[in-house]
């Protein structure tokens, strides 16, 4: 494979059977980490879209925890496979599988998808106390970003294949 992702036009959706899919496949060192296979297929006329991540040496299953604790921990680096499981105790649990996407950003990037996933659930949802805790957990996401309050992030990850790469990220085995 060279440095430029191999990229395939024109491939059946397999949601709405158009010619219309692009698939990707990129290779990328990530450091402290390894080697990386980055998969992904979007489709321009439905707009479906999976993607995920692989590590080219095989990895024990692990559970990452992280204690966030200031603003300048929103820039620590985090890989999630599509198996790979998010936790914020008391908040949150994002499953892996295979509705699931992989994909490499930071603390900030995953506490943003957590945001948005609450926020559609507090537009989406009838009843006021469930609206309420909604709120309260947006409230708490944004002082946590601002470094105001801490939280502890885990991924958990039966392939290996996710990581939280800190200094202050405790590794474990799962």
């Amino acid at each position: 494979m060279s440095d430029a992702p191999d990229i395939v036009h024109g491939q059946p959706c397999p949601m709405c059977m158009a010619k219309t899919l692009t698939l990707i496949e990129d290779k990328r060192e990530v450091p402290f980490f390894g080697m990386c296979y980055l998969f992904s297929m979007t489709c321009s006329s439905c707009k479906y879209h999976k993607a995920d991540i692989e590590v080219e040496k095989k990895q024990d299953p692990t559970r990452f925890t992280l204690d966030i604790t200031s603003e300048a921990d929103m820039s620590i680096r985090v890989v999630k496979s599509a198996q790979g499981t998010i936790k914020i105790p008391h908040m949150v649990t994002v499953e892996g599988g295979e509705a699931s996407n992989g994909y490499i950003s930071n603390v900030e990037g995953v506490l943003n998808r957590i945001k948005t996933a609450i926020e559609f659930a507090r537009d989406s949802e009838e009843d006021e106390e469930a609206q309420k805790k909604a709120k309260n957990q947006l409230k708490k996401l944004q002082r946590v970003m601002w470094g105001q309050e801490p939280l502890k992030l885990i991924i958990e990850d039966p392939t290996g294949n996710s990581a939280i790469i800190s200094e202050k990220a405790v590794k474990t085995k799962l």
